[in-house]
């Protein structure tokens, strides 16, 4: 088995690890359960390539994105439910259909996209789904029958909160400017602080889930992606105590001998540095 540039050799690849006797031992036990994990790590590390704007590493890591496509395809293709090709197909057709100002007729593609069309594309999509969900016996509805139900639970948190809040905000369920949503955060937190005070867990729990979800309202209403806006802070908090760190090495100190006051002064330096 050799490397190639075409699809078809990761395909037999993966065909090879996943083959009963033969194939790696490990490979062979997992699942669509198993392998989930994986794939969303994998997202992530294409998302980190790219904030560090590594070109190479992202090469790498879109292949390992690309090898969990190809993992649940093959084992989609054993319980024959569908194969790799059937997933391309699905979405070059779902590319194609969205964008009929650039794939449609000469007339579709001179009147550019329509007011409306996204909308009605994806009616008919879902309209579709439900049919083959229908034909093949199963809950027509696939994701629940809410409205906010197609919203994905495994997203992110942070990311979920703004889907569900932008879905909601389509039917009219919203703030008209970011001003109130202070207020709210302002009484999340003084619920919070009631809970605090009883020492009631739960409550905790639940009024701290509260004043996130509505401080990604805030970042909504102001165009900040909460997802965003905390990576970037983690990353400078990040840099930050790497300074502080520095800082104590250089000076044959350590973290672990500091004092609470020796790193906060550092800490106040390297915010002064940026």
């Amino acid at each position: 088995m050799k490397p190639s540039k075409d699809i078809s050799r990761l395909i037999e690849i993966m065909a090879a690890l996943r083959a009963p006797v033969t194939g790696c031992p490990w490979d062979i036990e997992q699942d669509f359960s198993t392998i989930a994990p994986y794939t969303i790590e994998e997202a992530y590390e294409v998302a980190d390539a790219i904030a560090r704007n590594d070109i190479d590493n992202l090469r790498e890591e879109l292949g390992d994105l690309l090898l969990q496509v190809v993992y649940h395809a093959q084992m989609a293709d054993e319980k024959g439910e569908f194969a790799f090709g059937d997933v391309v197909e699905g979405i070059t057709r779902k590319m194609i259909r969205r964008h009929p100002h650039v794939f449609g007729s000469e007339e579709a593609r001179s009147a550019g996209m329509a007011k409306g069309m996204w909308e009605k594309i994806k009616a008919e999509e879902k309209a579709e789904r439900r049919a083959e969900r229908l034909a093949r016996g199963l809950d027509p509805e696939d994701r629940g029958k809410g409205f906010l139900d197609s919203v994905p639970v495994a997203l992110p948190a942070l990311t979920r909160a703004l889907k569900l809040q932008e879905k909601a905000a389509r039917v009219g369920f919203d703030w008209s400017e970011a001003e109130p949503i202070l207020d709210k955060i302002e009484e999340e937190i003084a619920e919070l602080r009631e809970a605090l005070a009883k020492g009631d867990t739960a409550a905790i729990k639940d009024e701290f889930g509260d004043m996130l979800f509505a401080v990604v309202n805030l970042g909504r209403h102001l165009k900040v992606d909460s997802e965003a806006a905390l990576s970037g802070t983690n990353d400078k908090f990040r840099k930050r105590f790497h300074y502080v760190e520095q800082a104590l090495d250089t000076s044959g100190g350590s973290l672990e001998q500091a004092s609470l006051d020796e790193m906060e002064a550092l800490w106040q330096q390297a915010k002064g540095g940026g």
